[in-house]
């Protein structure tokens, strides 16, 4: 063994000094603070990074619905009763169908409120309120309440309308389907105002 070899070699009873690079054990010592860098993952970052876009995105969704509970067997119930109520009578004889297609009595006179009524009532009542009900989206159920107010006052006024013409009043299909758009406002409007 040569004396270069024997000197970088400490000992064992030699002290180790903490600043000699060469000892193999100066990690394993007490009282040393050796820091050690580890590579940064970017990948990590990244997946984080993806992570918090997906939650916030699902967050988002999740406040764009809206859980209408029992109430959604109530409109339902309801949409089904203004379906039945158009092949009802509305005026005279004429079924509210048939005000719908402009295929009443001409005899009847029905004019443009009670046939406003009608479409109205079944875009809004039915197909929007089935749309709201299916998709469960926030902003389909806020239209479909304030569109359900404006119809049912359109329903009030196309009674009125014709309790004020001699040629035949409003029957009773008419007043269930007016009845019908006030209960589906104040469902869909419970319902909206129910979101956190």
């Amino acid at each position: 063994m040569s004396d270069d070899e024997r000197r970088s070699r400490p000992e064992p009873d030699e002290p180790v000094d903490p600043g000699d690079s060469t000892s193999p054990d100066l990690d394993a010592q007490e009282g040393t603070d050796v820091q050690r860098t580890e590579p940064t993952d970017t990948s990590g970052t990244d997946q984080d990074r993806a992570d918090r876009q997906s939650l916030s995105q699902a967050e988002r969704d999740l406040l764009r619905r809206i859980d209408p509970g029992s109430k959604a067997v109530t409109i339902a119930a309801v949409i089904l009763v203004l379906i039945v109520s158009s092949l009802l009578p509305w005026i005279g004889d004429s079924t509210g169908l048939e005000i719908l297609l402009g295929r009443a009595d001409p005899a009847l006179d029905v004019g443009l409120l009670p046939r406003l009524f009608a479409l109205n009532a079944t875009i809004v009542g039915v197909l929007i309120g089935a749309l709201a009900l299916t998709t469960r989206r926030w902003a389909i159920a806020w239209v479909a309440g304030m569109a359900a107010i404006i119809v049912s006052f359109e329903g009030m006024i196309a009674i009125w309308s014709r309790q004020t013409t001699p040629s035949g009043g409003p029957s009773w299909g008419l007043v269930l389907a007016a009845l019908c758009m006030v209960v589906l406002a104040v469902q869909w409007i419970r319902v909206v105002l129910t979101r956190p």
